[in-house]
Protein backbone atom coordinates (compact mmCIF):
# COMPACT_ATOMS: atom_id res chain seq x y z
CA UNK A 1 0.00 0.00 0.00
CA UNK A 2 2.81 2.41 0.88
CA UNK A 3 5.30 1.47 -1.85
CA UNK A 4 5.19 4.79 -3.71
CA UNK A 5 7.83 7.37 -2.77
CA UNK A 6 7.91 10.58 -4.78
CA UNK A 7 11.58 11.06 -3.92
CA UNK A 8 12.39 8.65 -6.76
CA UNK A 9 10.85 11.12 -9.23
CA UNK A 10 11.64 14.50 -7.66
CA UNK A 11 12.32 17.26 -10.16
CA UNK A 12 11.44 15.26 -13.27
CA UNK A 13 9.56 16.64 -16.29
CA UNK A 14 6.21 15.88 -14.65
CA UNK A 15 7.20 17.96 -11.61
CA UNK A 16 8.22 20.83 -13.88
CA UNK A 17 4.77 20.85 -15.49
CA UNK A 18 2.94 20.46 -12.19
CA UNK A 19 4.87 23.03 -10.22
CA UNK A 20 5.23 25.83 -12.74
CA UNK A 21 1.47 25.69 -13.33
CA UNK A 22 0.77 25.57 -9.59
CA UNK A 23 2.84 28.72 -9.14
CA UNK A 24 0.84 30.48 -11.86
CA UNK A 25 -2.46 29.43 -10.28
CA UNK A 26 -1.39 30.76 -6.90
CA UNK A 27 -0.01 33.99 -8.31
CA UNK A 28 -3.37 34.61 -9.95
CA UNK A 29 -5.12 34.09 -6.62
CA UNK A 30 -2.59 36.39 -4.95
CA UNK A 31 -3.90 39.27 -7.06
CA UNK A 32 -6.81 39.64 -4.63
CA UNK A 33 -6.15 40.67 -1.04
CA UNK A 34 -8.64 38.17 0.37
CA UNK A 35 -7.10 35.03 1.86
CA UNK A 36 -7.50 31.62 0.27
CA UNK A 37 -6.93 28.00 1.20
CA UNK A 38 -4.41 25.80 -0.57
CA UNK A 39 -5.39 22.16 -0.09
CA UNK A 40 -2.98 19.39 -1.09
CA UNK A 41 -4.54 15.92 -0.90
CA UNK A 42 -1.29 14.01 -1.49
CA UNK A 43 1.40 16.30 -0.17
CA UNK A 44 4.48 14.05 -0.02
CA UNK A 45 7.53 14.97 2.03
CA UNK A 46 7.76 18.65 1.09
CA UNK A 47 11.45 18.82 0.16
CA UNK A 48 13.65 16.23 -1.56
CA UNK A 49 17.44 15.88 -1.53
CA UNK A 50 18.48 15.19 -5.11
CA UNK A 51 21.68 13.54 -3.93
CA UNK A 52 19.78 11.05 -1.74
CA UNK A 53 19.65 7.36 -2.56
CA UNK A 54 16.02 7.69 -3.67
CA UNK A 55 16.44 10.63 -6.03
CA UNK A 56 19.82 9.62 -7.43
CA UNK A 57 18.76 6.05 -8.24
CA UNK A 58 17.30 7.02 -11.62
CA UNK A 59 18.25 10.73 -11.56
CA UNK A 60 14.89 11.68 -13.04
CA UNK A 61 15.65 15.33 -12.33
CA UNK A 62 17.83 15.14 -15.45
CA UNK A 63 14.58 15.03 -17.45
CA UNK A 64 13.18 18.13 -15.77
CA UNK A 65 14.77 20.77 -13.56
CA UNK A 66 18.29 19.68 -14.57
CA UNK A 67 18.19 20.89 -18.21
CA UNK A 68 16.58 24.18 -17.08
CA UNK A 69 19.06 25.00 -14.32
CA UNK A 70 21.61 26.97 -16.33
CA UNK A 71 19.38 28.21 -19.16
CA UNK A 72 19.43 31.96 -19.71
CA UNK A 73 16.47 32.10 -22.10
CA UNK A 74 13.71 30.98 -19.72
CA UNK A 75 10.19 32.32 -20.40
CA UNK A 76 8.96 34.38 -17.44
CA UNK A 77 6.68 31.67 -15.93
CA UNK A 78 9.45 29.06 -16.18
CA UNK A 79 12.01 31.50 -14.76
CA UNK A 80 9.76 32.16 -11.80
CA UNK A 81 9.62 28.43 -11.14
CA UNK A 82 13.37 27.87 -11.59
CA UNK A 83 14.18 30.87 -9.39
CA UNK A 84 11.96 29.42 -6.66
CA UNK A 85 13.88 26.13 -6.78
CA UNK A 86 17.20 27.98 -6.81
CA UNK A 87 16.07 29.82 -3.69
CA UNK A 88 16.33 26.52 -1.83
CA UNK A 89 19.87 26.08 -3.15
CA UNK A 90 21.78 29.23 -2.16
CA UNK A 91 25.11 27.55 -2.92
CA UNK A 92 24.14 27.46 -6.60
CA UNK A 93 24.43 23.68 -6.70
CA UNK A 94 21.24 21.76 -7.47
CA UNK A 95 20.79 19.74 -4.25
CA UNK A 96 17.24 20.28 -3.01
CA UNK A 97 13.92 20.20 -4.80
CA UNK A 98 10.66 21.53 -3.31
CA UNK A 99 7.52 19.44 -3.47
CA UNK A 100 4.10 21.03 -3.87
CA UNK A 101 3.72 21.96 -0.16
CA UNK A 102 6.92 24.01 -0.14
CA UNK A 103 6.05 25.57 -3.49
CA UNK A 104 2.73 26.63 -1.98
CA UNK A 105 4.38 27.88 1.19
CA UNK A 106 6.84 30.01 -0.77
CA UNK A 107 4.24 31.49 -3.12
CA UNK A 108 1.36 31.84 -0.68
CA UNK A 109 1.04 34.84 1.61
CA UNK A 110 1.09 34.97 5.40
CA UNK A 111 -2.69 35.14 5.68
CA UNK A 112 -3.33 32.26 3.25
CA UNK A 113 -3.89 28.79 4.69
CA UNK A 114 -2.22 25.51 3.73
CA UNK A 115 -3.97 22.20 4.48
CA UNK A 116 -1.65 19.30 3.69
CA UNK A 117 -2.50 15.60 3.75
CA UNK A 118 -0.20 12.62 3.34
CA UNK A 119 -0.95 8.92 3.92
CA UNK A 120 2.58 7.51 3.83
CA UNK A 121 3.73 7.40 7.50
CA UNK A 122 7.37 8.20 6.73
CA UNK A 123 6.61 11.04 4.32
CA UNK A 124 3.97 12.52 6.65
CA UNK A 125 6.54 12.70 9.44
CA UNK A 126 9.20 14.17 7.14
CA UNK A 127 6.70 16.76 5.90
CA UNK A 128 5.86 17.86 9.44
CA UNK A 129 9.56 17.90 10.38
CA UNK A 130 10.43 20.00 7.33
CA UNK A 131 7.91 22.67 8.26
CA UNK A 132 9.10 22.54 11.86
CA UNK A 133 12.64 23.23 10.63
CA UNK A 134 11.33 26.27 8.77
CA UNK A 135 9.91 27.60 12.04
CA UNK A 136 13.16 26.93 13.88
CA UNK A 137 15.14 28.73 11.18
CA UNK A 138 12.74 31.70 11.32
CA UNK A 139 13.09 31.88 15.10
CA UNK A 140 16.90 31.90 14.80
CA UNK A 141 16.62 34.82 12.38
CA UNK A 142 14.38 36.72 14.79
CA UNK A 143 11.36 36.25 12.53
CA UNK A 144 8.04 35.27 14.01
CA UNK A 145 7.23 31.73 12.80
CA UNK A 146 4.15 31.53 10.59
CA UNK A 147 4.21 27.95 9.40
CA UNK A 148 2.62 26.23 12.39
CA UNK A 149 -0.82 26.48 13.85
CA UNK A 150 -3.50 28.09 11.74
CA UNK A 151 -1.41 28.86 8.66
CA UNK A 152 -0.10 25.36 7.90
CA UNK A 153 -1.69 22.16 9.10
CA UNK A 154 -0.06 18.84 8.24
CA UNK A 155 -2.27 15.79 8.68
CA UNK A 156 -1.40 12.16 8.20
CA UNK A 157 -4.52 10.86 6.52
CA UNK A 158 -6.54 10.27 3.39
CA UNK A 159 -6.75 13.52 1.45
CA UNK A 160 -9.62 12.21 -0.65
CA UNK A 161 -11.74 11.68 2.44
CA UNK A 162 -10.60 14.86 4.18
CA UNK A 163 -11.44 17.24 1.34
CA UNK A 164 -15.19 17.10 1.94
CA UNK A 165 -14.93 18.64 5.40
CA UNK A 166 -12.83 21.56 4.13
CA UNK A 167 -15.26 22.75 1.47
CA UNK A 168 -16.42 25.40 1.17
CA UNK A 169 -13.56 27.20 2.95
CA UNK A 170 -14.39 30.16 5.21
CA UNK A 171 -12.90 32.62 2.72
CA UNK A 172 -14.83 31.09 -0.19
CA UNK A 173 -11.53 30.97 -2.11
CA UNK A 174 -9.47 27.84 -2.60
CA UNK A 175 -6.99 26.06 -4.81
CA UNK A 176 -7.08 22.27 -4.48
CA UNK A 177 -4.21 20.16 -5.82
CA UNK A 178 -4.93 16.47 -6.29
CA UNK A 179 -1.85 14.41 -7.09
CA UNK A 180 -2.18 10.76 -6.05
CA UNK A 181 0.44 8.17 -7.06
CA UNK A 182 -1.98 6.27 -9.37
CA UNK A 183 -0.21 3.02 -8.48
CA UNK A 184 -3.65 1.67 -7.66
CA UNK A 185 -5.90 1.99 -10.71
CA UNK A 186 -8.81 2.89 -8.41
CA UNK A 187 -7.12 6.27 -7.85
CA UNK A 188 -8.51 7.44 -11.19
CA UNK A 189 -12.09 6.80 -10.06
CA UNK A 190 -11.38 8.26 -6.63
CA UNK A 191 -10.17 11.50 -8.22
CA UNK A 192 -13.26 11.84 -10.39
CA UNK A 193 -15.67 10.97 -7.58
CA UNK A 194 -13.90 13.32 -5.16
CA UNK A 195 -14.06 16.17 -7.66
CA UNK A 196 -17.72 15.55 -8.42
CA UNK A 197 -18.58 15.84 -4.74
CA UNK A 198 -16.26 18.81 -4.22
CA UNK A 199 -17.89 20.74 -7.06
CA UNK A 200 -21.29 20.26 -5.47
CA UNK A 201 -20.05 21.64 -2.16
CA UNK A 202 -17.85 24.37 -3.63
CA UNK A 203 -18.49 24.91 -7.36
CA UNK A 204 -16.36 28.07 -7.68
CA UNK A 205 -13.12 26.56 -6.39
CA UNK A 206 -10.11 25.96 -8.62
CA UNK A 207 -9.13 22.30 -8.79
CA UNK A 208 -5.84 21.16 -10.34
CA UNK A 209 -5.24 17.48 -11.04
CA UNK A 210 -1.91 16.00 -12.08
CA UNK A 211 -2.01 12.65 -13.86
CA UNK A 212 0.35 10.33 -15.76
CA UNK A 213 -0.29 9.10 -19.29
CA UNK A 214 0.29 5.35 -19.22
CA UNK A 215 -0.71 2.37 -21.31
CA UNK A 216 -3.46 1.31 -18.89
CA UNK A 217 -6.96 2.13 -20.03
CA UNK A 218 -7.86 4.09 -16.89
CA UNK A 219 -5.05 6.52 -17.64
CA UNK A 220 -5.86 6.95 -21.33
CA UNK A 221 -9.55 7.65 -20.62
CA UNK A 222 -9.00 9.80 -17.55
CA UNK A 223 -9.02 13.30 -19.07
CA UNK A 224 -12.15 12.61 -21.12
CA UNK A 225 -13.98 11.56 -17.98
CA UNK A 226 -12.92 14.71 -16.14
CA UNK A 227 -14.30 16.81 -18.99
CA UNK A 228 -17.78 15.62 -18.03
CA UNK A 229 -17.68 17.09 -14.52
CA UNK A 230 -20.09 19.88 -13.66
CA UNK A 231 -17.87 22.96 -13.58
CA UNK A 232 -17.71 26.34 -15.24
CA UNK A 233 -14.96 25.31 -17.67
CA UNK A 234 -11.84 23.19 -17.85
CA UNK A 235 -8.32 23.21 -19.26
CA UNK A 236 -6.14 20.21 -20.04
CA UNK A 237 -2.43 20.40 -20.85
CA UNK A 238 -0.18 17.43 -21.59
CA UNK A 239 3.61 17.41 -21.92
CA UNK A 240 5.29 14.53 -23.78
CA UNK A 241 9.09 14.46 -23.64
CA UNK A 242 9.84 11.40 -25.77
CA UNK A 243 8.36 8.58 -27.80
CA UNK A 244 6.86 5.85 -25.57
CA UNK A 245 9.07 2.83 -25.01
CA UNK A 246 7.93 -0.35 -26.83
CA UNK A 247 7.47 -2.15 -23.51
CA UNK A 248 5.26 0.64 -22.15
CA UNK A 249 7.51 1.33 -19.17
CA UNK A 250 8.70 4.76 -18.12
CA UNK A 251 6.85 8.04 -17.85
CA UNK A 252 6.91 9.82 -21.20
CA UNK A 253 3.87 12.07 -20.71
CA UNK A 254 1.89 13.69 -17.94
CA UNK A 255 -0.93 16.17 -17.75
CA UNK A 256 -2.49 18.86 -15.63
CA UNK A 257 -6.27 19.09 -15.74
CA UNK A 258 -7.65 22.28 -14.20
CA UNK A 259 -11.30 22.85 -13.36
CA UNK A 260 -12.36 26.52 -13.23
CA UNK A 261 -8.95 27.76 -14.47
CA UNK A 262 -8.10 31.47 -14.48
CA UNK A 263 -8.60 33.12 -17.85
CA UNK A 264 -4.90 33.97 -18.00
CA UNK A 265 -3.71 30.36 -17.93
CA UNK A 266 -4.49 29.21 -21.47
CA UNK A 267 -2.82 32.11 -23.33
CA UNK A 268 0.25 31.76 -21.10
CA UNK A 269 0.50 28.03 -21.85
CA UNK A 270 0.17 28.65 -25.59
CA UNK A 271 3.35 30.71 -25.39
CA UNK A 272 5.33 28.62 -22.89
CA UNK A 273 4.59 25.02 -23.87
CA UNK A 274 6.35 25.09 -27.29
CA UNK A 275 9.50 26.35 -25.57
CA UNK A 276 9.22 23.69 -22.86
CA UNK A 277 8.89 20.92 -25.43
CA UNK A 278 12.11 22.06 -27.11
CA UNK A 279 13.90 22.40 -23.77
CA UNK A 280 12.91 19.00 -22.35
CA UNK A 281 12.17 16.98 -25.49
CA UNK A 282 14.38 13.95 -26.11
CA UNK A 283 13.31 12.92 -29.62
CA UNK A 284 10.81 13.59 -32.41
CA UNK A 285 7.99 12.27 -30.22
CA UNK A 286 8.18 15.28 -27.91
CA UNK A 287 5.05 17.43 -28.08
CA UNK A 288 2.33 19.12 -26.08
CA UNK A 289 -1.44 19.14 -26.18
CA UNK A 290 -3.50 22.06 -24.91
CA UNK A 291 -7.28 21.96 -24.92
CA UNK A 292 -10.08 23.73 -23.09
CA UNK A 293 -13.84 23.83 -23.07
CA UNK A 294 -17.09 23.40 -21.18
CA UNK A 295 -18.38 20.17 -19.63
CA UNK A 296 -20.02 18.05 -22.34
CA UNK A 297 -22.90 17.21 -20.03
CA UNK A 298 -23.74 20.87 -19.37
CA UNK A 299 -23.84 22.41 -22.82
CA UNK A 300 -24.34 21.02 -26.27
CA UNK A 301 -21.59 23.15 -27.79
CA UNK A 302 -18.40 21.18 -28.47
CA UNK A 303 -15.17 21.76 -26.62
CA UNK A 304 -12.74 24.10 -28.26
CA UNK A 305 -10.32 22.42 -30.65
CA UNK A 306 -7.14 21.23 -28.97
CA UNK A 307 -3.81 22.81 -29.81
CA UNK A 308 -1.03 20.30 -30.37
CA UNK A 309 2.61 20.58 -31.30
Amino acid sequence: MFSYRHAFHAGNHADVLKHFITIQLMQYMNQKDAAYSYIDTHAGAGVYALDSAFASKNAEYDTGIGPLWDRTDLPAPIKEYVDLVKGLNPSGKMRYYPGSPFVADLVGREHDRLRLFEMHPADAKILADNFRKLDDHAAQQGIRPTTRGKRVLVTRGDGFAALKALLPPPSRRALVLIDPPYEDKTDYKKVKDTLAEALVRFPTGTYAVWYPLLVRMESRQFADKLKQLQCSDWLNVVLTTHTPMPDGFGLHSSGMFILNPPYTLEPMLKEVMPWLVKALGKDAGAKFVLESGKPTTVRNSPARRPVAR
